[in-house]
């Protein structure tokens, strides 16, 4: 089943799965509590857990021997005991996948159907990631119990759990309403970015660039659109990288994905709320909508939500409009205009069901700048800028910046209002950015 180098040959791989799963058993619950010690160092813990793998695995070749069974080359043990450190310290067979940086996605069907995007390959299949369906199910819950905020369920009463991996990444798991166990990641491949990097990258102009970062220092209400995966999360943090480092920011989130909690050189003073899902009784829940207003009790510069996916609509557009100038959000959209129509449904479905002369007011009042990414050509990119501009009766009035040119990239359509430009100007910009020309 080895080859000589010890490389795997056919049923290689199931026997190395079922000496995974022998040596766990061996090493029993001693690995666990020194696993779960937080008193102890994670790279102490770490150590002792592969010294107990090796006395384990040294046993089980001293039985092979007296038994006259196969003896697992040095390559294989080594796999193994890589593989028993991954389930106990990481996500089992997933974290090969998560330590390979060219990965951007990461996509389980089941057990065994395992796809993933990587930086030049869409939907490339890789091998399993568990021995069963039963052991991936084992993998979320594992990964439920400890990583984020607190503890999430997951089972036949909550088959559905969203998660930060220590990593950054996200990463959704379904199960008992799909026909197989499922596992969505999306990494964050740009986990401390400014933009400036996302210029080199390509997603949008220098001279672009420079009039957002204005925006976010003259304190404009900001709102990111895209698409699934089209990059807003990373660009949400590329703005709140121009921020200040003193100003106190609140960050609300369905699940901590921003991190800028984590960055404590680049943002000193910063609370990240997560919503939470109901306990088993069906009670404890906190609501996105209740941790915006819960955060506008907490004296923020600035209040900024991960994604505004329902009725947080409301608070949020309150807290732009209240005196917490320079807030962000980002929303599911496909187009800078359609930003209006997502938020008049989100807020006509809140519990004060707002009419949608009421919704465009509210908005009106709140978002100064929206800006739209996408993928063209399977890169990410700025396509549009608009700038609100008020209201006139019944809806909001605005006008586009910038608009979608020949290749989808944004190139200039109205520019900014003259005094939207002097306000940039005012708080920093170069005046020659705007030589072109402006609206009145």
């Amino acid at each position: 089943m080895y080859g000589s180098d010890g490389s795997l040959e056919a049923g290689a791989a199931e026997r190395e799965r079922a000496v995974v799963a022998a040596v766990r058993q061996r090493v029993g619950s001693s690995l666990a509590s020194w696993a779960a010690d937080k008193d102890l160092p994670v790279a102490e813990r770490e150590a002792r857990a592969r010294e107990m793998i090796a006395d384990a695995l040294a046993e089980l070749t001293r039985n092979a021997i007296a038994g006259g069974g196969e003896v697992l080359p040095r390559e294989a043990e080594a796999r193994i005991a890589e593989a028993v450190i991954n389930v106990l310290f990481g996500l089992g067979g997933l974290q090969p996948l998560l330590d390979d940086q060219s990965i951007e996605n990461i996509y389980v069907n089941s057990h065994d159907v395992v796809f993933v995007d990587t930086v030049s390959e869409k939907g490339k299949r890789v091998g399993p990631v568990a021995g069963s369906n039963e052991e991936l199910i084992d993998m979320i819950r594992l990964a439920a119990a400890r990583t984020g905020v607190e503890e999430r369920r997951f089972d036949r009463g909550s088959p559905e759990v969203n998660l930060q991996l220590a990593d950054g990444s996200r990463m959704h798991a379904i199960a008992w309403i799909t026909p197989t166990p499922t596992i969505t990641i999306r990494r964050h491949r740009f986990t401390r970015v400014r933009l400036a990097g996302l210029v080199e990258l390509g997603t949008l102009s220098s001279e672009i660039s420079a009039q957002i970062a204005a925006c976010v220092l003259a304190r404009k209400n900001i709102v990111i659109a895209g698409s699934t995966n089209a990059g807003k999360t990373t660009f949400l943090r590329a703005l709140a990288a121009e921020i200040a480092p003193h100003e106190r920011l609140i960050t609300i989130e369905d699940t901590l994905e921003l991190g800028l909690h984590k960055a404590p050189d680049q943002h000193h003073n910063v609370i990240a709320l997560q919503s939470r899902e109901p306990n088993t009784e069906g009670e404890g829940a906190i609501t996105q909508a209740q941790c915006v207003r819960a955060g506008l009790r907490m004296s923020p510069d600035r209040v900024i939500v991960g994604e505004v996916r329902g009725d947080e609509v409301l608070p949020m557009l309150a807290a732009m409009s209240q005196g917490n100038d320079g807030s962000m959000t980002t929303v599911h959209a496909n187009s800078t205009t359609g930003v209006f129509t997502r938020f008049a449904t989100y807020a006509a479905q809140a519990p004060e069901r707002l009419s949608m002369e009421a919704a465009n007011m509210a908005i009106a009042g709140a978002v100064d700048v929206v800006i739209h990414l996408a993928k063209v050509g399977g890169r990410r990119v700025l396509t549009g800028v608009l700038e609100v501009e008020g209201f006139d009766g019944t809806q909001a009035t605005y006008h586009k910046v910038y608009e979608p040119g020949p290749t989808g990239a944004a190139v200039l359509a109205h520019g900014w209002r003259s005094q939207t430009v002097t306000e940039l100007i005012d708080a920093g910009a170069d005046e020659a950015l705007f030589a072109r020309r402006w609206t009145t």
